[in-house]
């Protein structure tokens, strides 16, 4: 599986369209705009939000309420472009005209896309640059990433993401039982946080930046439970699930760091606690006493839960803004400021969830049947008894 996403932030519309989803899968738009609606939400999000409605229009690939196994096109219109036709049109202008195109970006930010990518593509407007580098494209991103969900519920696989840290505020109580419960709290806080103590300090951090003009960032985390054993694979580089995951997280616009399980700390730890002990059982096969890896070993997943973290930085485009360099004059200005959020973090979690989902549900795809999803939920049945009888 994979799929193509196009639009600008200001156009008409956003697009993606998925190829090599199976055919069977049931799929209606519901499916798609409740995970829509979900990436909307949050606390720190800016005016954008309070225009755009994301709703999905699939226009390809779906029958009836099912998959065909040919391309799905999914669209989600762009609410505010009726206030950017001039600015973002497509047809060219008149000769001389150019000077009245208003919003000309000539300022680059710092830590945002603008200087490399006009340096790239010989653009003296930015604006090319940040229409398409812009975090509205991951809008299609969680599109895609709910076609993935469809897919692993239907393999009795579990997806759910949440909120770690906001601008140093960690959470500590996450002493819950089950993703059902991670869901159905983190759905109804604000900054999708388990902890209630760190999540009103969290809205606090996130008012605080506002308030200096500044952003924040933070760490999200994923988890996916009921993926069978030995999804990916050890035998090339490109082919460990583990990697693919996380070049996935990296791609999310301000992500700057990814780890597995404990991560990082695994560099400050002896092997003898870092490593998950292998027990067995009649009943369940083979399994591990700790989930330490976070799901993986040798770039294929041990049957633990796979657990994912993504560092997503501050947005770059700030109230206060920071010195840039006119790109025309050479003189130092304070750079550019578009419409932002103060914190995106609590959005940029369902952002992670989808990337996730996708990249499992493609390796299982892949894996285990490709064209039919009949086929695919037998042969992981079959793949889930074997290691349990292994």
């Amino acid at each position: 599986m994979r799929y193509l996403t196009a639009g600008e932030s200001h156009g008409p519309q956003l697009t993606t369209i998925l190829e090599g989803v199976p055919a069977g899968l049931p799929l209606v738009a519901e499916h798609i705009n409740v995970e829509l609606a979900r990436r909307q939400k949050g606390y720190g999000r800016g005016r954008r939000m309070q225009i755009e409605k994301d709703e999905v229009k699939i226009l390809s690939g779906v029958r009836h309420g099912k998959t065909l196994g040919s391309p799905i096109t999914l669209v989600v219109e762009n609410r505010d472009w009726k206030h950017w036709t001039n600015i973002m049109g497509i047809e060219p202008l008149e000769e001389g005209a150019e000077e009245e195109v208003k919003r000309k970006v000539s300022r680059p930010r710092p830590g945002h896309a603008d200087l490399n990518g006009a340096i790239k593509y010989g653009h003296r407007d930015m604006r090319n640059v940040l229409e398409r580098s812009s975090a509205r494209e991951t809008t299609v991103r969680v599109a895609a990433g709910a076609v993935a969900k469809q897919i692993l519920a239907q393999l009795g696989i579990k997806v759910a993401g949440h909120v770690l840290e906001i601008g140093g505020v960690k959470a500590k109580n996450l002493s819950f039982s089950s993703l059902e419960e991670l869901q159905e709290v983190t759905e109804q806080s604000p900054v999708r946080c388990f902890d209630k103590e760190a999540e009103v300090k969290m809205m606090e951090a996130i008012d605080e930046a506002k308030k200096n003009g500044d952003s924040i960032g933070g760490i999200v985390e994923v988890i996916v439970e009921g993926v069978p054993v030995g999804v990916g694979s050890y035998v090339h580089y490109d082919r460990k699930l583990d990697a693919k995951i996380a070049a996935a997280i990296v791609s999310i616009n301000a992500f700057k760091g990814v780890e597995f399980g404990i991560g990082f700390e695994a560099a400050r730890l002896p092997g003898s606690e870092v490593h998950d002990e292998i027990i067995w059982s009649k009943e369940e096969g083979f399994k591990r006493r700790t989930n330490r890896s976070g799901g993986f070993e040798g770039g294929m997943t041990t049957g633990m839960p796979i657990v994912v973290r993504g560092v997503m930085k501050p947005i770059p485009t700030l109230y206060k803004p920071l010195q840039s360099v006119d790109i025309e004059t050479k003189e130092p200005f304070a750079a550019s400021i578009e419409r932002s959020d103060s914190c995106a973090v609590p959005a940029a979690s369902v952002v992670a969830e989808a990337v996730v989902a996708w990249e499992i549900a493609a390796a299982i795809v892949e894996q285990f049947g490709q064209d039919r999803m009949d086929v695919i939920a037998e042969n992981v049945e079959k793949m889930r008894r074997y290691a349990r009888e292994f």
